[in-house]
């Protein structure tokens, strides 16, 4: 049995759809991320699964039970599922532990488990306005946690961090399931930080599911340009573009194009495979560099180690057909 189902969701306000025929499984302990530009619906569709915003059409079921909206809930929300939105609030004035035994069902000794995941037992005694974003974040998480929660929605939550305190929260999401075996679905206005956390991805636009799939695959083998812009740079080859390339000479592309991210291009010194090009730009990102070249018929970027190129060096490009991925 799934954990949870969504079948046929819609929502519709003034003429125009924010949720576009949702469908979709959540296995227990799964992991799954929402990536979608601004006003793709993400953040309509994870508190519709909250119990928070009434679809106009279709259902959603937990546990194998249907979630009700707030037009059939006096308070709207939904036992066993926690919602953290990005807009979250802690009482002022409080001390920290004193917000916490508000909301707390559980035992000192679980309590104090939830506390040390959550990276917080140093914060008990403080109140609540001395505190840093990145630490009320965490302490407004704990406080769902210790209301025992199946299903755990987490709405951007790393927005407004910088990234001494996003790597902690980072830590903290990635403890949770395995420590707490909490389901887990994140919202995040960047991509990027879905890809070495979810199970699977699942990227919208306009209201409507583009693509369902692993990291790798929505990364590797996006369906179209916009799901591949998501997930970092890309270059775009057309046939003749792409059969400049030797290794690219002998093989029918069937007019289909070449996109290709700037760590499958190389920097080669075999003249006779490559393509001559010039060094536009050189970017500097601290692990590689990021170099934008210049070829006969158009520019390709490439992730490189090579830290002595230079504007106008001359360079030899290569590709494999084996890396590429075809749109």
């Amino acid at each position: 049995m799934h954990l949870l189902t969504l079948s046929g969701i819609y929502k519709k306000e003034a003429n125009n759809f924010f949720l576009q025929e949702i469908n979709f499984n959540l296995q227990r302990l799964q992991k799954i991320a929402i990536a979608g530009e601004t006003g793709s619906g993400k953040s309509t569709l994870l508190k519709i699964i909250a119990g928070w915003i009434q679809p106009d059409a279709g259902e959603v079921l937990f546990e194998n039970k249907r979630v009700r909206g707030p037009k059939e809930e006096l308070i709207p929300g939904h036992r066993g599922i926690a919602y953290l939105s990005q807009h979250f609030e802690l009482r002022s004035n409080y001390r920290v532990d004193e917000v916490l035994e508000y909301a707390n069902k559980l035992s000192i000794e679980e309590a104090q488990t939830i506390y040390a995941i959550c990276r917080i037992g140093h914060l008990l005694k403080r109140k609540t306005d001395q505190l840093s974003g990145g630490e009320k974040q965490r302490i407004a998480l704990a406080r769902l946690l210790i209301s025992s929660p199946r299903l755990l929605l987490l709405d951007e939550p790393f927005s407004n961090l910088d990234m001494i305190l996003k790597n902690i929260l980072k830590s903290v999401i990635h403890d949770l399931g395995k420590r707490l075996n909490i389901t887990c679905m994140l919202v995040s206005h960047d991509p990027l930080d879905t890809l070495s956390w979810a199970d699977e991805i699942m990227v919208m636009k306009n209201g409507q599911i583009v693509q369902i799939g692993s990291p790798a695959q929505i990364y590797r083998q996006p369906v179209n340009e916009y799901v591949a812009g998501l997930f970092g740079k890309y270059s775009l080859l057309n046939e003749a573009q792409a059969k400049a390339f030797p290794a690219f000479a002998g093989i029918h592309l069937d007019s289909k194009h070449l996109l290709i991210r700037p760590e499958q291009v190389t920097i080669t010194s075999e003249k006779n495979r490559a393509i001559t090009g010039k060094v536009k730009q050189v970017r500097f990102f601290g692990s590689y560099y990021e170099v934008e070249v210049v070829l006969p018929e158009n520019n390709i970027i490439v992730k490189t180690e090579q830290s002595n190129l230079a504007k106008g060096d001359t360079v030899y490009i290569n590709l494999s057909p084996d890396d590429v991925w075809y749109l």
